[in-house]
């Protein structure tokens, strides 16, 4: 599934023009980005949850040059925690 698949998915399912479903999907989606930035966490009650999670600075190696140590900087990364009810229709 990709980005296209869903935009003609919604389309159909909801009988709406493609250009109004990936409006949608874009608009969800920035949604989700925005929330991230102001709060850290986007939650759906038994969809799942989006957050932020912040990763330490660590010494790496080059892998072309596996005796080079490199320094990683701290970053932000997003994360995804599937809820109840996604899990068990996965699981069906």
């Amino acid at each position: 599934m990709n980005k296209s698949w869903m935009i003609n998915y919604i389309a159909e399912k909801c009988g709406v023009s493609k250009r109004l479903a990936w409006d949608m999907i874009n608009c969800f989606l920035e949604g989700v980005v925005e929330s991230l930035q102001q709060f850290g966490k986007c939650a759906f009650t038994g969809f799942g949850t989006f957050s932020v999670v912040k990763r330490m600075a660590r010494t790496g190696v080059n892998p072309q040059n596996p005796s080079q140590k490199i320094q990683i900087p701290a970053s932000k990364n997003a994360k995804f925690k599937a809820g109840s009810v996604l899990k068990a229709s996965v699981n069906k």
